[in-house]
């Protein structure tokens, strides 16, 4: 045990000694784009610039992040993607399980220590808003990287999709009863680093580290870089075995870190290719670019070569990675959660997403307050309200979820606060999981993990970060139609760390008139009393198909308009008469 501690301290002094305050003053507004040159648009913006800031800093520093909202019309907040907030699960961000949104015209602080190196991004967890461009590369160097050594330059590169029109309109149109199969908007463009027709200049014969990250709100991208082959190093934060590829399928929250060597002669330069998967789209629009097209430049004076046009993609298997550390399975479960979730329908004729035969419905209060206000009750599921999808973890254990899909579209779910180990994962319309004893000895791990269509997945990992955490498909448009589980860790030893939630945090609260202590609703006389608590519209009545459901809605609303029309007609005749009769 002594030795342990002599090899540790090194490294922990040096941490100590080297590691700082790094601060980032956010102001978060509105700025006119046209990253795709088709339309120019409004566009969420950080201290006059689009794109915003890259975040930086090393393993070991402190982050704090100022931000102020003055966009007017929006509240919004900032989630740190990949990031475990150890001990800081109140600065995590997302609205209505850390915190509450910042109103237009406050201020908001998020202060975080860094315990982990790798690839990350961060965006708002308010609204849907993050894609009308509140997102941005988070970078975390360490100065232990294993494969330092092996490159000469890094460099960050971003996908993302692209719309045209306002994410709360975009919202409405989707969750309507004109939409009742729950088709998701189809993005107008693919963007590379917020642009198109980007370049990047290389040097030949000299290996450059890529950092990737899919910051897109619905389409996971191929990616592939025309006469060259990657070795992957770095998936969400976790070294992998340096493992060969030609091209990476990267779901929307995604992020890989890959080594490239350069050819040795300037003669030409080469196409790199994001092109999103159209599979997810229920209808392609005529004329849509699915691509969008980089190039890898050793010589300016060269011309830039159109890509070449592929038959079918054949992206490298990301479950076949292996975590560079050796991590081997967790192999005995202490506590299985079983998620099955599927696409429907409620009562006012619009598409809701369901896990457990539950649309996830944001509580009145926070559920991080809940569980730091409700004392022992706070192990209580229930008071987290009725559509919250709450599971409850004691600390240490290992935890599995079982997610099984019934839904035939691609769906990646990501977890905060914790990476987690993909221990099985079914092929398409493999169904419901049954169990498999040919499991991997040293599972890849990351932390947002692809299901296939009509398939399933198990993941797990160790409930050693007391805290909420929200575990979440992060298409936007299946959050926004609640596809959200909540993840309460250890609540009483949550309570023992003694968070303090700070002032301005309360205050975004209180400027929604929303309660910072109690169960779900708000009560604090009686947890399991949940009257007035937030919840979705009702069930479809028995015997009702979704067809017939949207028919009496659309019924309904023609019948009322009908009464309209004829009481604006009866009162204007009475009106004729008593001109004429005066």
């Amino acid at each position: 045990m002594m030795l342990s501690f002599q090899v540790l301290l090194p490294a922990l002094y040096t941490a100590l000694v080297t590691a700082k305050t790094v601060t980032y003053d956010f102001n978060i507004s509105w700025i006119t784009t046209n990253p795709d040159g088709l339309y120019e648009r409004p566009t969420i913006g950080i201290n006059g610039q689009w794109p915003i800031p890259r975040i930086e800093a090393d393993v070991g520093d402190r982050i704090i992040v100022h931000a102020n909202n003055q966009l007017g019309n929006r509240t919004t907040s900032l989630h740190f993607h990949g990031l475990y907030m150890n001990g800081s699960s109140q600065m995590d961000g997302p609205v209505g399980t850390s915190q509450c949104a910042i109103p237009a015209g406050q201020s908001l602080t998020y202060d975080f220590n860094i315990t982990q190196p790798g690839t990350y991004w961060y965006h708002a967890h308010a609204d849907g808003s993050y894609p009308d461009g509140l997102r941005g590369p988070l970078i975390i160097n360490d100065a232990e990287d294993p494969y330092k050594d092996q490159y000469d330059e890094e460099i960050v590169l971003t996908l993302s999709d692209w719309y045209h029109s306002f994410m709360p309109d975009l919202i409405s149109n989707f969750i309507n009863t004109d939409n009742p199969t729950g088709a998701e908007p189809v993005p107008d463009s693919a963007l590379m680093n917020d642009t198109q027709n980007l370049q990047i200049n290389v040097q030949p014969g000299k290996t450059y580290k890529f950092r990737v990250i899919n910051m897109g709100a619905f389409a996971g991208q191929y990616l592939w870089f025309e006469g060259h082959n990657i070795s992957i190093v770095e998936v969400d934060g976790i070294y992998t075995e340096p493992t060969e590829a030609s091209m990476l399928y990267i779901t929307v929250a995604q992020r890989y870190s890959f080594l490239l060597t350069t050819q040795n002669d300037t003669t030409s330069n080469f196409a790199i290719v994001g092109s999103m998967d159209q599979d997810l789209f229920d209808t392609v629009p005529d004329g849509l670019n699915p691509n969008v097209t980089g190039w890898l430049v050793y010589n300016d004076k060269e011309p830039l070569p159109d890509p070449t046009l592929l038959d079918e993609f054949d992206p490298f298997d990301d479950y076949t990675l292996v975590p560079q550390d050796g991590l081997e399975l967790y192999d005995k479960v202490d506590y299985s959660m079983e998620m099955n979730f599927y696409m429907g329908n409620l009562n006012d004729g619009a598409n809701y997403a369901f896990i457990n035969d539950k649309t996830y419905t944001m509580p009145k209060v926070p559920s991080l307050y809940t569980a730091l206000s409700t004392g022992n009750n706070a192990t209580d599921a229930t008071i987290y309200g009725s559509n919250s999808n709450t599971f409850i973890l004691d600390q240490g254990q290992v935890a599995e979820i079982v997610l099984n899909s019934a839904d035939p579209g691609k769906h990646p779910f990501h977890l905060h606060g914790h990476s987690f180990q993909a221990v099985w994962r079914g092929a398409e319309d493999d169904g419901s999981y049954a169990y498999n004893e040919t499991l991997p000895t040293v599972p890849m791990r990351r932390d947002t993990f692809m299901v296939n269509p009509n398939s399933n997945i198990v993941l797990r990992f160790k409930a050693d970060n007391p805290g909420v955490w929200l575990f979440h498909c992060h298409i936007e448009w299946h959050i926004d139609s609640g596809l959200v589980a909540t993840l309460i860790e250890a609540p009483l030893a949550l309570q023992a760390q003694n968070l303090v939630i700070p002032q301005d945090h309360l205050d975004a609260c209180k400027a929604a008139n929303r309660p910072t202590s109690g169960n779900a609703a708000g009560n604090t006389a009686n947890y399991e009393d949940l009257t007035g608590e937030n919840l979705p519209p009702g069930p479809i009545p028995a015997g009702f198909t979704t067809s017939g459901i949207v028919a009496m809605v659309f019924s309904c609303v023609a019948g009322f308009l009908g009464m309209a029309v004829i009481i604006w007609y009866g009162l204007g005749e009475i009106e004729t008469q008593k001109r004429k009769a005066a």
